[in-house]
């Protein structure tokens, strides 16, 4: 059997990959990743589509919940967004605020190039008798 990362793991993410997002870290509890923002993610009036910064979010709560290669799957999420952005890119940066056998929480950031906020993010996962196929992250 071929030994596989967490990176590895999450390239299979093809909805992500489909949107641009870039994986730049993963760490216990922990993730950060960059999208830039093209025309395919503008909304009718020009702006970056809430949905790709969602999409952006996701996937660093879901990095950052599954670290413990145990699958955890959201159960809920919400975002607000405070600022437009239209073009360059975008980051976002995950922090597991709970970590329990079952639970995960974990807090984002979105912000754009300037480190101006652009979104937070909170989503809580629910972790299954289902182990990933990668090493935990210590």
């Amino acid at each position: 059997m071929d030994v596989i990362t967490i990176r590895d793991f999450f390239r299979n993410d093809a909805f992500a990959a489909m949107a641009g997002i870039e994986l730049l870290e993963a760490g216990n509890g922990y993730a950060r990743a960059r999208m830039e923002i093209k025309p395919l993610h503008l909304n009718g009036g020009g702006m970056c589509q809430g949905g790709a910064i969602f999409t952006l979010a996701d996937l660093v709560f879901a990095v950052a919940a599954n670290s413990h290669a145990k699958l955890t799957l959201s159960i809920t999420s919400s975002i607000q967004i405070f600022r437009s952005e239209k073009s360059g890119y975008l980051y976002a940066e995950a922090r597991e605020t709970f970590n329990h056998s079952r639970l995960s929480n974990c807090e984002v950031r979105v912000t754009n190039e300037r480190g101006e906020l652009v979104a937070s993010f909170n989503g809580t996962g629910y972790r299954k008798d289902v182990a990933l196929p990668f090493d935990p992250i210590e």
